[in-house]
């Protein structure tokens, strides 16, 4: 392997720009700037260097030292390198390099720059040690540090108590799908001895049945992890609430990284799960794809409707996944990476340019005075529907060829409703906000984005709409089906390769888009309000109210917890801290007092005492 140092370069060097950050330059933000935007853009181009000088081929190579020696338990620190992984790499690199330079001019101004920079640099370290980890102890300690740092960069703005409390909501959900995860490492190791993906693999290819009867238990407690980290139902709820961060980080975090992370995690474990774990899989995945565009139709904040989106989004990817599709699932990731971040960073956009306003009933008529923030918003959005010839049309065409050629079809009839579900939510914002006239002045006075922020519009709307036809599909085959890939299909082959290929599906796909397009059309081209709660009345409200997810667990299992905690406060002031520490401490302290009136000072008491003593041990042995 050609340039071997350069993997350890890519993973480190955010680390090393978050670290002098936080020790030297917090003072100093045009440094501080410069460090973070250095050290990913260069990870970036490293990146691109070793893909160009080591070709992607299906043989995985590692790059190991030795970490941990607990008697014949050895854990290496190693980074694997084969087509999902360094297709990732370059993807986290880029994508986050994009977000970092649109940070440039999003947070001008802000006192804790160089705060958010340090944080965004720790971000993309652990989401790069996700990616490149070859073992599962490895994985879950930057699987933790993504937590972390995510909690750090949703209550960026600490002093807002909804940011506060998102970031805490975010990082205890978290928790929850982490201990099921690391049972399933545990369950894992203990049945096969190993936690290296390559032994694993290794031990599972020779025998499918070395799992045992726990197999099934060990992969749904892996996917406990991914039902926290990407979101997914009943875990669904701290995703919307983290919009309280900066819009940038909404895009780091709801594109290509975080949540991303449980589909990437569930792709590399994929030998791992046998065919009852990946029937639950697929289902939770297409249940969450479906509640979640249905609360996006009424939502009328500007980022929390894309929230919604990336939850349907990643449910789809989920259900690939329980499909046997771990192809179309990362194929659909990458994609959506591009077309999401272009969404996110567009919205922040917009919302710059209304000073900060995020209700889309409070903007209009932005089409004419932010032409370039309209045209790639737009683009973002045609990709997000499914439109052809953007990528997100034949990712979301493989998600759907995969359902259908596996004779899923009521999976099928579920990815085909949420298509049409998606394209009419997000023409409902485009329509809004704008095309509509103005509703408030921040919108009628409203101009375009500094240059540093619309460039990466650019940059991510061009990969939005090319990203379907580069071959991207084709490499990661290589990584799940070596033996199946022939040659990578030209571009001009690749556009009606989805015809070809599964008609059926390409055609209910694009007839879902039409269908969405079509009732956004009738429904908002000329509203100003919005129609839906006066026709559907309840059904609207609790889509609006996100289904009362937040106030069943208010109800059940927060005000459960409150109890028992009640509970154990009351235990542990009055039984323990109160009758045993206090009451030892009492007693001792009374016996104390009382041995103390037998010290008189009297040299007769004391002789009496003796004698008395003596003649009790006389009766005592001699009776």
């Amino acid at each position: 392997m050609k340039l071997e140092i350069l993997p350890w370069l890519i993973l480190f060097l955010p680390l090393v720009a978050a670290g002098w950050i936080t020790l030297f330059t917090l003072r100093n933000q045009k440094l501080s700037v410069g460090l973070s935007i250095g050290a990913v853009v260069t990870g970036f181009v490293l990146s691109v260097l070793f893909v160009a000088v080591n070709p992607l081929t299906p043989a995985p190579q590692e790059l190991s030292l030795n970490w941990l020696s607990i008697g014949e338990f050895q854990v290496q620190f190693g980074l694997r390198l084969d087509p999902l992984s360094l297709l990732m790499m370059l993807v986290v690199t880029g994508v986050a390099g994009v977000i970092h330079i649109y940070s440039w001019g999003y947070m001008r101004g802000d006192r804790g720059i160089s705060r958010y920079f340090a944080c965004l640099s720790l971000f993309t370290f652990s989401m790069l040690g996700i990616v490149l980890a070859n073992n599962f102890l490895q994985l879950f300690i930057f699987w933790e540090l993504v937590g972390v740092s995510s909690y750090l960069l949703i209550g960026f703005w600490y002093e807002k108590p909804a940011a506060a409390d998102a970031g805490k909501k975010a990082f205890i959900t978290n928790r929850l799908g982490d201990f099921g995860f690391i049972l399933g490492i545990l369950t894992v190791w203990a049945a096969l001895g190993s936690l290296n993906f390559g032994v694993l693999a290794e031990k599972l290819g020779a025998n499918r049945e070395a799992l045992g009867g726990a197999a099934t238990l060990a992969g749904l407690l892996i996917f406990c992890g991914a039902v926290g980290k990407s979101a997914q139902f009943p875990l669904h709820v701290w995703l919307p609430d983290a919009m309280e961060g900066p819009t940038p980080v909404s895009a780091l975090i709801h594109a290509a990284t975080m949540v991303a992370a449980g589909v990437y995690m569930l792709c590399r474990v994929f030998f791992l799960l046998n065919a009852g774990a990946l029937e639950i899989i697929a289902w939770i995945g297409g249940f969450t794809a479906l509640i979640s565009a249905l609360m996006a139709i009424q939502q009328n904040d500007i980022k929390r409707i894309l929230a919604y989106s990336t939850l349907s989004q990643l449910g789809y990817m989920v259900m690939a996944v329980g499909l046997h599709g771990p192809t179309p699932a990362m194929f659909h990731l990458t994609t959506h990476a591009f077309f999401k971040a272009l969404l996110f960073l567009g919205a922040g956009s917009v919302i710059i340019a209304c000073h900060h306003e995020q209700d889309i009933w409070k903007m209009g008529g932005l089409g004419r005075k932010m032409p370039v923030t309209f045209w790639t918003f737009l683009a973002g959005t045609l990709a997000l529907a499914g439109v052809w010839p953007l990528s997100g049309f034949f990712s979301k065409d493989a998600i759907l060829a995969e359902a259908f050629e596996r004779h899923h079809y009521a999976l099928f009839a579920l990815g085909v409703m949420v298509a049409l579900l998606t394209t009419f939510y997000m023409f409902r914002l485009v329509f809004v906000v704008f095309f509509r006239p103005a509703r408030a002045e921040p919108a009628g006075h409203a101009v375009e984005s500094p240059q540093v922020m619309l460039w990466p519009l650019r940059i991510l709307a061009t990969l939005s709409i090319v990203g379907g036809v580069i071959s991207l599909d084709h490499y990661y085959r290589l990584q799940f089906e070596p033996a199946a890939v022939g040659a990578a299909l030209s571009w001009t082959a690749q556009l009606t390769h989805p015809f070809a290929h599964a008609p059926v599906p390409a055609a209910f796909g694009l007839a879902a888009a039409l269908a969405g397009f079509a009732c956004a059309w009738l429904l908002y081209r000329r509203a100003d309000v919005d129609p839906l709660p006066a026709r559907l009345g309840p059904v609207a409200r609790a889509m609006r109210d996100r289904f009362y997810f937040d106030e069943l667990y208010q109800a059940t299992v927060i005000r459960a917890h409150d109890f028992i905690a009640t509970i154990a406060d009351w235990a542990d002031r009055w039984l323990i801290a109160g009758l045993v520490v206090r009451g030892t401490h009492g007693t001792t302290e009374l016996i104390g007092r009382a041995l103390r009136l037998v010290q008189t000072g009297n040299l007769q008491t004391y002789a009496f005492l003796f004698a008395l003593g003596v003649a009790f041990v006389l009766w005592w042995v001699l009776g």
